[in-house]
């Protein structure tokens, strides 16, 4: 596994040599989105607020923010599951030009198809950073914070040193939790048998 300092926005080239499992920091501007402006701007028609050519990084985000003396400070920041966006995945992918997607869990099938076609990577937190990460990120901007509210607005990021995050989705198509399930089957065969559970038990329904 190797380690990457990625300087964003990002061209093909940056990410073509990284594979699922590996380390990745985050330098320059992203973007966050959560489900209000996948709706706001693929089912209702509005545009979207940033320019692909300098953000093509996406974070699935809603940060906590605080203003003061006119400035905006994040004062807590974690990173969403990606798969609650899987409607509008490939979409975005495709017509935001994005190369790269920040949030936890992984993207399904279509995302994935539409990933590798596009050269797009997904990666996720290996940890809970929740607090010591807000010293990594300045706030550019704010779009839609009057619209959305601001969770679900589009807050504008520069990223210094983010991270760590791994690589669960690569530009090839391999998806790192797909790995990680199989293991996990191979491993519950096992427990499963050392202590006499049949492989065929069926788990109690409460209703």
């Amino acid at each position: 596994m190797a380690t990457y300092e990625l300087n964003l926005p990002l061209c093909d080239k940056d990410i073509e040599n990284l594979r699922i499992g590996d380390t990745v920091y985050l330098n320059g501007p992203a973007y966050t989105c959560r489900s209000m402006l996948h709706k706001y701007v693929f089912d209702e028609g509005h545009e979207l607020p940033v320019n692909p050519e300098k953000y093509n990084a996406l974070i699935h985000t809603g940060p906590i923010m605080k203003q003061a003396d006119g400035k905006w400070k994040v004062l807590s920041f974690m990173p969403t599951s990606s798969i609650r966006f899987e409607k509008w995945g490939a979409r975005s992918v495709k017509e935001w030009k994005l190369k790269l997607i920040l949030g936890k869990t992984t993207m399904g099938e279509d995302t994935m198809s539409m990933m590798k076609k596009m050269k797009c990577v997904h990666i996720t937190p290996q940890s809970v950073s929740t607090n010591t990460w807000i010293d990594c990120i300045d706030v550019d901007g704010v779009h839609y914070y009057d619209e959305l509210g601001s969770i679900e607005a589009t807050w504008l990021f520069h990223l210094s040193h983010l991270g760590p995050f791994v690589v669960d989705i690569d530009c090839e198509g391999n998806n790192l939790f797909d790995e990680l399930y199989k293991q996990k089957a191979e491993r519950v065969k096992e427990a499963y048998s050392m202590i006499g559970i049949p492989e065929d038990m069926k788990f109690t329904k409460l209703y």
